[in-house]
């Protein structure tokens, strides 16, 4: 495989004080410097669009990374191939999947990457946005915090999200009355249509609360939060005792420079007995290939269906982050190069 000399990539020039817009990155062109020990060079193949991203665009101090400088180029977690490999770990031409740039090619350290294998059978854009982050997030969060039993009622907000869609099918594989909340008419038919859902919320046009207790009537056990803010408050008004609340992200706070106060109804984590836990699921890595074995089964057998929402070349990976944060985004939204 020929190694490229230079590669284009999106350097962070603006830190955005709400939405990300057109002047936050600048599509660049650099020289790539010769391989160091233990590096690898990598063609990034395809470019995952994730909410995290925003906070590494801010100066908050209480990020579970450090955030990206200005002047560096933006990253994100992608499906790479090695073009070149000056370690004993990985072969050229082997797929791996890591944090990495926004960039036609990026130098890796070879302990940074996991191998990637995708399963016999299933598209390489659609097993990656499955297995990668998406899937592990959902199964994790869900399973093994949440710990769903038959019968239970679980509400999923930012439920036709890639992380959101995934939980509640999974939830539902369990044995759940599951509720999901979501931006639009059509993405809450989407949720009971085709995924399932025993019933979805536009928060946009309903009364959130109202809605709840009507499609919530025995109340809610489990609630896995990907929004925050209001929402949240109107679940943690309606949860049972001995719930369980699983804080994945907080979408609606992202775009906020100062801390969001809330939720305002935490005392019910006492009058409630509730268990309340947040994660970062990179913290989980080395427990990926056992999720990733079921995720892949469950594709496969039909038994949970994802949607991907794919833009076509790196000059497009702005807008596509930017999709994320607007509702326009249907789908676990990537790039692919």
């Amino acid at each position: 495989m020929t190694s490229p000399s230079h590669s284009q990539f999106w350097r962070f020039d603006n830190r955005p004080e709400a939405n990300i817009n057109d002047s936050t990155f600048s599509l660049q062109q650099r020289e790539l410097p010769p391989l160091e020990e233990g590096q690898l060079l990598v063609k990034n193949l395809i470019l995952s669009m994730d909410a995290t991203n925003r906070l590494w665009l801010g100066e908050r101090e209480e990020l579970y990374m450090e955030p990206i400088s200005l002047g560096d180029s933006m990253r994100g977690f992608g499906l790479c191939q090695i073009v070149k490999s000056n370690s004993r770990l990985y072969q050229e031409g082997q797929l791996v999947s890591s944090l990495t740039e926004w960039a036609e090619y990026s130098i890796l350290d070879a302990n940074a990457v996991q191998a990637f294998v995708a399963p016999k059978d299933m598209p390489l854009d659609l097993a990656f946005g499955v297995m990668s982050i998406a899937g592990p997030t959902a199964y994790h969060g869900l399973l093994n915090i949440a710990h769903p039993r038959p019968g239970e009622t679980v509400v999923v907000t930012a439920a036709s999200g890639a992380v959101g869609c995934l939980a509640g099918q999974i939830a539902k594989l369990s044995g759940c009355h599951v509720v999901g909340t979501a931006g639009s008419d059509a993405k809450c038919r989407y949720l009971v249509e085709e995924l399932g859902f025993d019933a979805a919320i536009n928060y946009r046009d309903a009364n959130v609360e109202d809605a709840l207790r009507q499609a919530c009537p025995n109340g809610i056990d489990i609630q896995f939060e990907n929004v925050g803010g209001s929402i949240l408050d109107s679940c943690l008004k309606l949860m049972n005792n001995n719930g369980r609340v699983v804080i994945c992200g907080l979408i609606s706070m992202y775009n906020s420079a100062e801390n969001v106060p809330g939720p305002y109804m935490f005392h019910n984590s006492i009058m409630k007995r509730l268990k309340i836990e947040g994660f970062v699921i990179l913290d989980h890595a080395a427990e990926f290939p056992a999720m990733q074995r079921y995720l892949a089964q469950w594709i496969q057998d039909g038994a949970i269906k994802f949607k991907l929402h794919s833009h076509q070349g790196i000059e497009h990976a702005s807008t596509a982050l930017q999709s994320l944060y607007t509702g326009e985004n249907n789908g676990k939204v990537l790039v692919k190069l």
